[in-house]
């Protein structure tokens, strides 16, 4: 299969100055095309490179997993954000928030805290887990994709992604994401089609063995 970075949902220069131009030029440009460059070298000529991006994430160990998943991440992260967005959601998602997660007000708390508690590098997530929403974490390139986890969310918290307009103030960066980033329009298509019965607890840390 010819891999090749999605194109972004919008000008490198619309998410300012929430995310400046030149966050997003050099986070797309220099560490998702990275990601994929070393794709595309590993898998080249070989059984892999006729699969898909997510059978590769889903059956991948090792350096292969990491930059699939790196490049499926964090395609779904840019298309997790919309010029203008952030804020309450309405409708189902909103719904949802009451039910799991104490409203909206819950769910940002939530968002903010675990990405800012999260050790390292990682991601963190708004995902459908046993039918209900949940807020987690995966450590440096996981993915709940890995799992029968549904993600509907999530803020890249590696370095790269925040440094250059928040420096070392993740929570900055993550309460500007909540407040002025989200495409919940996105969220909702994406929460479509998955059941959402209500569920068991679980942990807000998803862990991954590959």
């Amino acid at each position: 299969m010819d891999f090749e970075v999605a194109p972004l949902p919008y000008e490198k220069n619309a998410l300012s100055p929430a995310l400046s131009e030149h966050a997003v030029e050099v986070h797309y440009e220099k560490h998702h095309k990275g990601y994929m460059a070393k794709l595309k070298a590993a898998i080249g000529g070989t059984p892999q490179g006729q699969r898909s991006l997510e059978e590769i994430v889903q059956g991948a160990s090792g350096t292969l997993l990491n930059n699939a998943a790196q490049v499926w991440n964090h395609t779904f992260f840019w298309e997790s954000m919309k010029p203008g967005g952030g804020g309450a959601p309405s409708g189902r998602v909103a719904e949802l928030f009451e039910r799991d997660l104490g409203g909206y007000d819950g769910f940002r708390e939530a968002f903010i805290d675990s990405g800012v508690k999260h050790f390292a590098s990682g991601w963190v997530w708004l995902v459908v887990h046993r039918g209900m929403l949940r807020v987690v974490t995966t450590p440096n390139a996981l993915s709940p994709i890995m799992t029968s986890t549904p993600p509907l969310l999530t803020a890249d918290l590696w370095e790269h992604a925040y440094y250059i307009d928040y420096e070392n103030r993740r929570e900055a960066f993550l309460e500007t994401f909540c407040d002025q980033l989200i495409d919940w329009d996105r969220v909702a298509a994406r929460l479509e089609g998955v059941p959402t019965p209500g569920g068991e607890e679980f942990a807000d840390t998803i862990v991954m063995n590959k």
